[in-house]
């Protein structure tokens, strides 16, 4: 059995803050093998992002272990780790932002290129521009156009002509679809997954649309307040999930029909402070099925089933 390219090991990130500790990702483990996707979904400010820029070191992790290829990312010098950016890259969630407005689509996509003197020759840099521009469906015509002159769509096909720029193994795909309209959101969709079909691409697709992640990843893992509460491949999370957070957040995706009406599981109560948070489920407050087990311990992630881990004590 071949060694997983990613693997995640009780990854630990908090942030100070007046208050107290704000626990944003705490002891989350799990791995992603070769040419494979894991969807990492959960509601905003349960800690995706966060993991997802704590495993490429935009923020240095408090604790904990990011293994990618055999290297303890952790470990790597400035200069070691600038040099494993052109293996793992990041797609961003608002196209616009991401981009310089001063620089053409061009030089955005050179940019990458050039720093990392991957080609030295602006010719051939040239070249290659308008290889990935093609890549990703980008017109010859737009070469000198500005970000400003540009739909969401196209902004967000620079961003990932960037990305591949530097011919990375691993990207961190950071919700790259929420900010667009939904015909472009299926465009792009389409195009990463066409990609990864070629190149051999291995994605962390963070996004908080159930709907999407299922039809676009292999395996699904569900975050809460920082906490992983459930992890399994997509079709076994959808047919069985096993956790009540994981239930409630499935019961949520609309059908379209009226005579078949799934029931709506709502999810009551307090959401549980991220801020120094008790040694507890962290779900517990708004749990429909909750005991007095779960506000006194914390539940680990365990099987429930082949390759199905769920935090909970129900699934003991």
């Amino acid at each position: 059995m071949s060694k997983p390219l990613l693997e995640v090991e009780n990854l630990v990130k908090f942030f100070p803050t007046k208050k107290g500790t704000l626990h944003a990702v705490d002891n989350v483990s799990f791995t992603i093998d070769k040419g494979k996707t894991l969807g990492v979904v959960g509601e905003s400010g349960c800690g995706k992002s966060t993991t997802g820029r704590v495993i490429l070191r935009l923020l240095e992790p408090t604790s904990g272990k990011v293994t990618f290829d055999g290297t303890d990312v952790s470990k790597l010098s400035v200069d070691e780790m600038r040099k494993m950016r052109t293996r793992m890259q990041i797609i961003f969630q608002d196209p616009f932002s991401s981009l310089n407005p001063r620089m053409t689509v061009s030089q955005a996509i050179e940019e990458p290129i050039r720093l990392h003197g991957i080609i030295t020759d602006k010719k051939e840099r040239d070249h290659r521009v308008l290889e990935l521009m093609e890549t990703v469906g980008l017109a010859a015509r737009l070469y000198n156009t500005y970000p400003h002159e540009l739909d969401g769509g196209r902004r967000q096909r620079i961003g990932i002509a960037r990305a591949l720029a530097v011919n990375p193994e691993f990207i961190v795909c950071d919700e790259p679809v929420s900010a667009l309209d939904v015909s472009i959101q299926a465009q792009i969709l389409n195009l990463m997954e066409d990609l990864q079909n070629q190149l051999g691409l291995t994605y962390m697709f963070i996004t908080h649309d159930l709907s999407v992640v299922h039809h676009f990843s292999d395996d699904i893992a569900v975050m809460y307040l920082g906490k992983l509460l459930e992890k399994a491949p997509s079709d076994e999370l959808f047919r069985n999930p096993a956790h009540p957070y994981t239930q409630a957040l499935l019961s949520a995706i609309p059908i379209p029909s009226l005579h078949n009406r799934r029931e709506r599981i709502l999810m009551k109560g307090e959401i549980t402070s991220p801020i120094n948070p008790p040694q507890a489920c962290r779900f517990a407050n708004r749990c429909p099925k909750a005991e007095d087990r779960c506000f006194k311990e914390e539940p680990q992630l365990k099987e429930v089933g082949p390759g199905h881990g769920a935090a909970c004590f129900l699934c003991e």
